[in-house]
């Protein structure tokens, strides 16, 4: 899991995101950033809906799974807000190592590593 200061609070800051960020998309999920001046660290919200999985145990898993990667791959000192969205359901069943791809996938795509 990642801490606390690297996650969304409200649903204000989120909807700056989805307004005015750029998307970057890969075959399971969609990466939606924005840089932030105001903050030190990034901040990671991972949007899973119903639609994908029906199971809250399932969603909360790809959650998780996605958490980390992004805990292992972003430096802590980028100030980006990030808001990850999963739209296929085969990401729950994915090996681990095709999820470590597609995040690093979308971060190349994105920018964010040369930050």
């Amino acid at each position: 899991m990642i801490r606390r200061a690297n996650r969304f609070h409200g649903y204000g800051s989120l909807r700056y995101v989805y307004k005015n960020g750029k998307t970057v998309r890969g075959p399971l999920m969609s990466l939606r950033y924005c840089p932030n001046s105001k903050r030190i660290d990034y901040r990671l919200a991972v949007v899973v809906s119903k639609k994908v999985n029906k199971s809250a145990v399932a969603r909360n898993r790809m959650r998780r799974r996605i958490y980390e990667e992004f805990r292992r791959q972003l430096k802590a000192d980028q100030a980006f807000d990030l808001v990850l969205t999963v739209f296929q359901p085969q990401l729950q069943d994915a090996p681990a190592e095709e999820v470590h791809q597609q995040v690093a996938q979308l971060i190349d795509q994105s920018g964010l590593a040369k930050q």
